[in-house]
């Protein structure tokens, strides 16, 4: 009975230290240039931080930004072992998709949809099996306009819906940025103006964008275990 109780006192102290300051969540955010500036002052991750301080829990997890301006999905599968696996994530939060659509039209070097589902499949395995939840994320916005009107629409929302997909098939949760973006617009954006509510130039996000993206994101990471 005794022993039984040792036990019992180790496992709880295990679970506990499992959470405590020594030992925090780590979730890293693996992405492009919108991601890069998210550990700025005003950056998403920065925001989030904050956030998670604010309720208590900032000693909880440890978020770490891995993103790089002008990265497409090949391009996070080219660096996934180094700048993503050799940090030893307990969570891995993938968000991209913006330039494989952007570089189709502004530089003829964006990612035919096709290839980018192959990437994104292939990126998710091998971070699956190094040991690490993964979460991935619907893209945002090119272009603010609410009506369907942004040269780029089109290639997001079928972009997007292959994501959704990806994360159906492997098992992954999903943020659906596109889908809560497209929301606020339609909610806030009564001008329809092509930028100046969430994005500072249709594409990068200002404080209040990086705001509502923190604040999006976490609603679903909170439940992550």
């Amino acid at each position: 009975m005794k022993s039984k109780l040792i036990l019992s006192i180790a496992l709880l102290l295990a679970s506990l230290s499992s959470f405590s300051p020594a030992n925090p969540i780590k979730i890293v955010f693996f992405g492009d240039s919108i991601t890069q500036a998210g550990v700025s002052k005003t950056g998403y991750i920065t925001q989030m931080q904050g956030m998670l301080a604010a309720q208590g829990i900032g000693d909880k997890y440890e978020l770490i930004g891995a993103g790089i301006g002008g990265n497409k999905i090949y391009d996070l599968y080219l660096r996934h072992e180094d700048d993503l696996l050799a940090k030893k994530p307990n969570i891995t939060v993938i968000y991209i998709g913006i330039n494989d659509v952007w570089h189709k039209t502004s530089s003829r070097t964006g990612t035919d949809a096709d290839k980018f589902e192959r990437f994104y499949n292939a990126l998710i395995k091998k971070i699956q099996s190094a040991g690490s939840q993964v979460v991935i994320c619907t893209p945002t916005l090119i272009g603010e306009r609410f009506d369907s009107t942004n040269e780029n629409d089109g290639d997001l929302n079928r972009y997007s819906e292959i994501i959704r997909r990806i994360a159906k098939n492997n098992n992954c949760a999903l943020i659906d940025l596109r889908k809560a973006f497209l929301s606020y617009e339609q909610n806030n954006n009564p001008e329809n103006k092509e930028s100046g509510i969430l994005t500072s130039d249709r594409v990068h996000l200002n404080e209040a964008g990086n705001k509502f993206l923190a604040e999006t994101m976490w609603s679903v990471l909170k439940d992550i275990k």
